[in-house]
C-alpha cells in the first residue's frame, strides 16, 4: 500500500472544487484512516491503545465564506452539494454522510469557536467505508484541521481530535472513543501512536516494518458494520456499569492483580467485558515494550491473543473476521486480529515479507471455500497524520 496523496490527486480535487463552486479553494488538506495494532475498545474506558495512520486518506478542498452558508460535497456520494446554515446546525437535523462535516462545524461552535462565516467543502476519500478503518474520523479530522487554519483558531492536535470526536458522538450519534480521531490527527510516518485516552498524552513508537523484513496486511472482509446501530453503545454502557459497580472512575483503573476479585464481584454478563478491557490494556503495554526494544516481530502473538479476547469475551468478531485470522496465521503470519469496532470490518496480519503472497492466497481461498465474497487485501505502512497539502 502506498501513499495515495500525489501532486496530481491534489490538483485534481482542486479542479473539481472549481467546477463545483466557481472559485479557487483556499487550500487542500488530508487526514488519514487508521488501523489499531492493539488496544481495542479501551479508549472509552480511559485506557491505552496503539494505532497507526494509513496511507489512505480523506482529502478536502475548502474555501472560507463570509455569508454563513455551509456547502458540502462528496465525490463518493455524488449529486449536488448540500447547502446548510453554519449557525443553524443541531444534532438530528442533518442525515447521511453530511452529518459528519456538519457536526464538526457544530462542535466548533459549541466549543466557542467562531466559524459562523461558513465554508465551501469538497471531499474525496480513499478510506474504505464500513471496513473498520475509521473513514468517518478521517472525514471529521480533515474538516477540523481545514477550518482550524481557515479561521485561524490555533487549536492543537488533541483539541482538534476532541472536536471531531464530539461531532461523531453528539451530532452523528456514534458513541465512539477518542482513539480514531487522535490517530488521524497526531500520527507520524514510521511510528505507531501510544495513546493514553484519559489524558490524551501520546508518544510516537518506532514501527519499522521494512527494516525487519515484515509487512502488515490489512484484510477487508467486506462485511459492513454500522456502529450507530446500538451494539457498540450497549458495550460501552456495560463497561460503564461495571466500573460504577466496582467504584472506579473507569475500567482503566482496575489493576491487573485485582482482576480475579473484581470478576467474582460482578454480574455474569459484565465479567467478559471487564476481562477483555483489563487484559487488552496489558497487551498494549507489552506491545509498546516490544517495539521499543526493536522487536516488532514479537507483536505477533499479542495480536492473536487480542483477537481471541475480542472474539470470546467482547464478542464483536464475526465468522468472516475469525476466518481471516485463522487463515492468515495458518499460512505463516506471525499474528493477526480484527481491528476497529467489530461486527465485520478488517483484520490485520503481521507477516514476514516472503510470506505475504502465501497469506493473501490462503485467506482468499478460505473465503471462497466458505462462500464469502473475496476479501480485499492491502499492505499498510505507518503514515503521517492530518496535514495541509496545498
Amino acid at each position: 500500500m502506498t501513499d495515495d496523496i500525489t501532486a496530481e490527486s491534489t490538483d485534481g480535487i482542486a479542479a473539481v472544487f472549481r467546477e463545483l463552486y466557481g472559485a479557487q479553494p483556499d487550500g487542500v488538506w488530508a487526514a488519514p484512516g487508521r488501523v489499531n495494532l492493539i488496544g481495542e475498545h479501551t479508549d472509552y474506558n480511559d485506557g491505552f491503545a496503539l494505532p497507526m495512520a494509513l496511507p489512505q486518506s480523506v482529502r478536502l478542498a475548502a474555501r472560507r465564506r463570509g455569508d454563513g452558508v455551509l456547502r458540502l460535497h462528496s465525490a463518493q456520494s455524488g449529486g449536488p452539494a448540500a447547502e446548510l446554515r453554519a449557525d443553524g446546525l443541531a444534532p438530528g437535523a442533518v442525515t447521511g454522510w453530511a452529518r459528519y462535516p456538519a457536526g464538526v462545524v457544530w462542535a466548533l461552535t459549541e466549543a466557542g469557536h467562531d466559524v459562523s462565516g461558513g465554508a465551501d467543502l469538497h471531499l474525496d476519500s480513499t478510506v474504505p467505508t464500513g471496513a473498520g478503518l475509521s473513514s468517518s474520523a478521517a472525514l471529521e479530522c480533515a474538516v477540523a484541521v481545514a477550518l482550524d487554519e481557515l479561521y485561524g483558531l490555533g487549536l492543537a492536535g488533541p483539541e482538534l481530535a476532541r472536536i471531531a470526536q464530539r461531532a461523531e458522538n453528539a451530532f452523528a450519534g456514534v458513541p465512539c472513543g477518542i482513539m480514531d480521531q487522535m490517530a488521524s490527527v497526531c500520527c507520524t510516518e514510521g511510528a505507531a501512536l501510544h495513546l493514553d485516552s484519559r489524558t490524551l498524552g501520546h508518544r510516537q513508537v518506532p514501527f519499522d516494518l521494512d527494516g525487519h523484513g515484515l509487512r502488515l496486511l490489512v484484510i477487508d472482509t467486506r462485511v459492513q458494520h454500522d456502529l450507530a446501530d446500538g451494539a457498540y453503545a450497549g458495550l460501552r454502557a456495560g463497561c460503564e456499569r461495571a466500573a460504577a459497580l466496582l467504584g472506579l472512575p473507569a475500567l482503566r483503573d482496575l489493576p491487573d492483580e485485582d482482576l480475579p476479585a473484581a470478576l467474582a464481584a460482578l454480574p455474569d454478563r459484565l465479567v467478559p467485558l471487564v476481562r477483555h478491557v483489563v487484559t487488552e490494556n496489558a497487551r498494549v503495554t507489552e506491545a509498546v515494550a516490544r517495539l521499543t526494544a526493536g522487536d516488532p516481530a514479537a507483536l505477533g502473538p499479542l495480536l492473536t491473543a487480542g483477537h481471541a479476547s475480542l472474539r470470546d469475551d467482547y464478542r464483536v468478531s464475526c465468522p468472516e473476521t475469525d476466518l481471516a485470522v485463522a487463515g492468515a496465521v495458518g499460512a505463516g503470519a506471525l499474528g493477526a486480529r480484527m481491528t476497529g469496532g467489530g461486527f465485520g470490518g478488517s483484520v490485520i496480519a503481521l507477516t514476514p515479507a516472503d510470506r505475504t503472497d502465501r497469506v493473501r492466497a490462503a485467506v482468499t481461498r478460505a473465503f471462497e471455500s466458505a462462500g464469502h465474497r473475496p476479501p480485499a487485501v492491502l499492505e499498510a505502512a505507518p503514515s503521517r497524520g492530518a496535514t495541509r497539502l496545498a
